[in-house]
């Protein structure tokens, strides 16, 4: 794997838009961008730390914002607050998908861990674009990395707890039904971070190994990726022809990881190209 650029407090929500490669970056609190050479640009600064990243339709960029729990969009360089999650999400927020009409699914981990709460199920919110918050889906165990295919008509979202990823249909009007898994993942396999390719599979990050995986609907990895001695905690396809996989690692989680520093952002090349959203 070709290093990208290192240094970073906890890279995640990978995202590859406009010849770039977005990502939010916890504990330093910015949204930022880099291009294949390493160069970095800030894009926006999200004092309740960033999550999920999406566009809508016009452009505007969408951010999770954790901590408060609210979906804030970039108005020039001000961030101003969409919706409120709160009243659904009784722990951070975490990461989002935004479709082609401008909806946003947003997650949360459901229980804060790092205060030693016990586990328990959450949900997905839907936002549509008039800021109106709608249950989506619930009784998921750790709603992380999630995507949407190209034909705008299936879901899938890695289930961190759950060691699974979980597909729902897409109706137009962006109601969530047909829940079904599309793999169940060994227990020792925690997807964190997933994007698609254009044969249907997803490559899926592992939040407690050092690899990636390639997975099939069915469940079947079709092939793994290793990260050195480095969990991985997010990937996407990017490059001029989204064959290249951008894998986010680190050297553990948490809050801790602010003052390490260990964060860095990798890339491998693969023969089938990215598809969907994000």
């Amino acid at each position: 794997m070709d290093l990208i650029v290192d240094g970073l407090t906890f890279p995640e929500a990978p995202r590859w838009h406009d010849g770039r490669l977005w990502f939010s970056d916890f504990y330093s609190h910015r949204v930022l961008t880099v291009d294949i050479s390493g160069y970095m640009d800030v894009v926006a600064e999200v004092p309740n730390r960033p999550s999920g990243l999406g566009w809508r339709p016009d452009g505007t960029l969408l951010i999770v914002s954790m901590l408060d729990r609210t979906l804030l969009r970039l108005d020039g360089k001000k961030l101003k607050v969409v919706a409120d999650l709160s009243p659904f999400a009784p722990a951070p927020c975490n990461d989002m998908v935004v479709d082609a009409r401008g909806r946003a699914y947003v997650g949360n981990f459901g229980y804060d861990r790092h205060k030693g709460e016990p586990m328990r199920a959450t949900c997905i919110v839907r936002v549509d674009p008039d800021g109106t918050v709608i249950l989506a889906a619930d009784e998921l165990l750790f709603p992380n990395g999630t995507v949407i295919t190209p034909d705008g008509r299936t879901l899938i979202v890695a289930e961190t707890q759950g060691h699974r990823l979980t597909a729902f249909d897409v109706a137009e009007n962006g109601t969530l039904s047909g829940r079904r898994v599309f793999a169940q993942l060994p227990d020792a396999c925690f997807p964190d971070g997933i994007c698609l390719d254009e044969e249907g599979a997803v490559w899926v990050a592992d939040a407690r190994n050092p690899r990636v995986l390639r997975v099939l609907d069915g469940g079947r990895i079709e092939r793994t990726i290793a990260t050195g001695d480095r969990p991985s905690f997010a990937c996407m396809l990017g490059g001029d022809d989204r064959r290249t996989l951008f894998v986010l690692t680190n050297t553990g989680s948490g809050p801790a990881m602010a003052e390490k520093r260990d964060g860095r952002i990798e890339a491998v090349r693969v023969d089938v190209p990215g598809a969907g959203l994000p």
